[in-house]
């Protein structure tokens, strides 16, 4: 059963809710438009903050909806975050658009806030500091998850999902790589 949940996590994965808002409602390929990412910064530069928000809260579902079906199939915080591993996998790498997705921070977002809600007011705080600090969106997010292995050391979590969620933000950070030095060089 565990493998059927990892297969099913890959392909929700593939389901690139910026794709498929251009193709419905403006009939174009997102892919061939401004930075040519599938993710919400590029849908909301080119259509605005409603396409910015529908993607967003789209790909963060995808995140939330394994980890929820993980914990109703009773499977372990390990087994969960694998799942979340794999359907951010199929966000930046999804087989139906040639592997060519978005940058994974939508999904693990609504994936992490699924796993543990009580990051939320934990996070936002510390976001919204180091966003007064870097003035990047990218940076401060990105910082921010930083203090999620940290969050869960201290509420005394497996060590196996800890060293997972390093695992995952590595991914994040690693798919970020190109944006991370483009603000890091503004500074």
């Amino acid at each position: 059963m565990v493998w059927v949940y990892f297969a099913c996590s890959y392909l929700i994965g593939n389901l690139m809710f910026g794709f498929l808002m251009t193709r419905l409602f403006y009939h174009e390929d997102i892919r061939n438009l401004g930075s040519g990412n599938v993710g919400a910064r590029n849908a909301g530069r080119l259509y605005g903050k409603k396409a910015f928000l529908f993607t967003f809260l789209g790909d963060a579902l995808k995140g939330a909806l394994v980890v929820v079906a993980g914990r109703y199939l009773h499977f372990s915080d390990p087994v969960q975050l694998i799942g979340l591993a794999l359907v951010i996998i199929g966000h930046l790498k999804p087989v139906f658009l040639k592997f060519n997705g978005g940058k994974g921070i939508s999904t693990f977002v609504g994936g992490m806030v699924a796993f543990q809600p009580l990051l939320i007011p934990v996070a936002i705080p510390i976001f919204l500091i180091l966003y007064l600090f870097f003035r990047s969106l990218t940076l401060a997010g990105l910082s921010a998850f930083l203090m999620i292995p940290v969050f869960l050391v201290i509420k005394q979590y497996q060590w196996e999902s800890f060293l997972l969620v390093i695992v995952i933000i590595l991914m994040i950070f690693i798919a970020q790589k190109d944006d991370i030095k483009e603000r890091l060089l503004k500074k």
